[in-house]
């Protein structure tokens, strides 16, 4: 089996813990957690095609073993000023990798996201979206729609008058997309989305209990334009609301990553 600096030179074509993750050398523990969880989403198997699972499975597990490292105080140090992995020590070879991404981030609930939901809309952080949405579709406002986080058709009005301001005092240009749009095309959208609502509405009563899958894939629909952007809101939310189990002292785990990751 190779040791985990191989595996990152292979599957990450580096072998800096850091370089894998995406994040800086003095990255916070709450940096590098995203860092992980965000890499993590892009390959884990349940998510990748049959294809796909056997290399995802590998990255998954090398994600799992950085993390295992960087999140530890102590062989952090070590590696920091070593650049070396004590595979023997350091790496738990038999870990189950899959349950362990699970203990660290686990599953939103539709309250979760309507609270996050709730503290987003009118936020900095959801203007400094519209501002970037905005001026990446140069005023589509079908775009903005589809790539501001938990944006719907009902926030349309708000946006519009936003972003009225925002040209007023000359902090994005006029584009003729958002000030000349056509009646027409507005009510194509509204139409489009009610359409759309009233899929996610049937959908959720034949499934019942996994309502929280319907919303999930309401919100994969609606932000299919900027790829992997739905995963970071869910990223954004599991982080926000997971909270670190930690096994009982004495207690060891058996890999089951063969068979589910």
């Amino acid at each position: 089996m190779p040791g985990l600096l191989e595996s990152c030179r292979d599957l990450y074509d580096t072998e800096d813990l850091y370089d894998v993750l995406k994040v800086r050398k003095n990255a916070s523990q709450q940096e590098i957690k995203k860092g992980y969880h965000k890499l993590s989403l892009k390959v884990h198997p349940d998510r990748v095609k049959e294809d796909d699972k056997s290399e995802a499975t590998q990255k998954f597990q090398t994600l799992g073993k950085i993390y295992s490292i960087l999140s530890d105080k102590e062989k952090r140090a070590v590696y920091d000023e070593t650049g070396d992995i004590d595979e023997e020590n350091d790496v738990e070879q038999d870990k189950d990798w899959y349950e362990y991404w699970r203990m660290l981030f686990a599953k939103i609930s539709i309250k979760d996201i309507q609270e996050y939901e709730k503290k987003y809309k009118g936020s900095k952080e959801e203007l400094k979206d519209l501002k970037a949405a905005y001026l990446e579709s140069e005023g589509d406002m079908d775009v903005i729609l589809e790539s501001v986080l938990c944006a719907t058709i009902d926030d349309e009005d708000r946006f519009a008058k936003i972003l009225k301001d925002f040209i007023k005092k000359k902090e994005v240009p006029d584009f003729k997309a958002f000030s000349k749009e056509s009646k027409t095309k507005k009510a194509k959208r509204r139409k489009e989305a009610e359409a759309e609502a009233e899929e996610a509405k049937d959908a959720m009563k034949e499934i019942g209990m996994k309502e929280t899958d319907s919303l999930k894939a309401m919100i994969q629909k609606r932000h299919a334009a900027r790829g992997a952007s739905a995963d970071d809101f869910f990223a954004q939310l599991e982080a926000k609301y997971a909270e670190p189990k930690r096994p009982k002292p004495g207690t060891s785990r058996k890999s089951k990553s063969k068979s589910k990751s």
